[in-house]
């Protein structure tokens, strides 16, 4: 294999409570470029928000201990947090086509403003035009 390049990845929320989770799930090329120390490993401030809904609603059971200090497990891995600015929330808006999960169109627009890959099972972000790893 050859040298290894950094690069800066955008977890969708799935591929982050996996690997908190250590799940078989977790597809090994996600698994690697999470592992790889050169790497930026991106949470936006999305997930955090569809985490700590999702649990408080009942949808995540079991993840209990991510969604009460999301920030605390991001910052644990040495992740970075990204932030969710007024003009990420106008692309989000304005993406072409039906799919209408405000989660996942917000993550499409961070990683389409800052042209960075995600690391995600869901073919929803090829619709968008967002490069997905998996």
């Amino acid at each position: 294999m050859g040298r290894s390049v950094a690069v800066q990845v955008l977890l969708d929320t799935h591929a982050f409570l996996w690997w908190m989770a250590d799940s078989g799930r977790l597809s090994g090329v996600a698994r690697e470029v999470i592992a790889n120390e050169l790497n930026d490993v991106v949470v936006s401030a999305a997930s955090v928000w569809e985490i700590t809904t999702k649990f408080r609603i009942g949808k995540l059971p079991g993840c209990e201990a991510v969604a009460v200090d999301v920030a605390g497990h991001i910052a644990g891995q040495g992740f970075v947090e990204l932030a969710i600015g007024v003009a990420d929330v106008e692309r989000a808006g304005r993406l072409p086509g039906l799919h209408r999960d405000p989660f996942d169109r917000l993550l499409a627009a961070q990683a389409l403003a800052r042209e960075f890959p995600v690391v995600s099972v869901d073919p929803v972000f090829d619709g968008f035009g967002v490069i997905r790893v998996w």
